[in-house]
């Protein structure tokens, strides 16, 4: 990861995930060619060098233990933070973290594009907006989501959320607010409709066919997967 100078501003990505997931239980540890989901999704991050941190923001939940263990073997940073107040999670893991720039990616992602995220990133930074995203509305493939926001942003976010919904979500609300400056990373094609997401059985199943094709130990583009699919229509069988 990248090393800053004091005058630049701290990058850090939070990656919420537990174990406790209602759909598909322990998704995020879940193997493919052998390789914890947690840790395809950390290495693919790995690769950038405009990110200072990466954290895994889990809850206090006791049933985060293993997921817990295993970060603490292969030395990645993590976090543990309520259960159903996610916004408060990010609120005190960006603390603890020193972070002026929050990237916010969800456990299910595990194809997560670094490039990707660069290019969120840098139309942040040039815009000078509070937050930033390539989903709001969505054009790339479910499971790329990639939401970029401001310190100051999600402190004010942080003090006037009252519902139960914007706690857990953690970002409508400032979706909503037209007091925060706000832009969105379209692509040129509409790829909405395509599901790499893991949040179900057919899900992994997809996924696995995915993966088996590339060497998770190297870098593979987004659009190296839709080559694949694109060629492949088997894989997406089930779902």
């Amino acid at each position: 990861m990248a090393k800053y100078k004091k005058r630049d501003k701290r990058v850090v990505a939070i990656v919420q995930a537990r174990c406790n997931s209602y759909r598909l239980p322990n998704k995020v540890m879940k193997k493919f060619s052998g390789t914890p989901a947690i840790e395809i999704l950390h290495k693919r991050l790995s690769y950038s060098k405009k990110i200072n941190d990466i954290v895994v923001a889990t809850s206090k939940n006791k049933i985060n233990q293993k997921l817990i263990n295993f970060l603490i073997e292969k030395k990645i940073n993590y976090f543990k933070g309520s259960e159903n107040n996610v916004l408060k999670r990010y609120y005190d893991a960006s603390k603890k973290f020193g972070a002026d720039i929050i990237i916010r990616i969800t456990g299910d992602s595990i194809l997560i594009d670094h490039k990707l995220v660069e290019k969120v990133l840098k139309l942040f930074i040039k815009n000078h907006v509070d937050y930033a995203s390539n989903a709001s509305p969505a054009s790339y493939p479910d499971g790329l989501d990639i939401e970029i926001f401001s310190k100051k942003c999600l402190n004010k976010t942080y003090k006037i959320a009252k519902s139960s919904y914007d706690k857990e979500h953690v970002t409508p609300l400032m979706r909503s607010l037209k007091k925060f400056k706000k832009i969105n990373l379209k692509n040129k094609v509409d790829y909405s409709n395509i599901r790499w997401t893991l949040d179900q059985e057919e899900d992994l199943q997809v996924l696995k066919r995915i993966i088996k094709n590339f060497d998770i130990n190297k870098y593979f583009s987004w659009e190296d997967v839709l080559k694949l699919i694109n060629s492949n229509k088997k894989i997406y069988n089930n779902n």
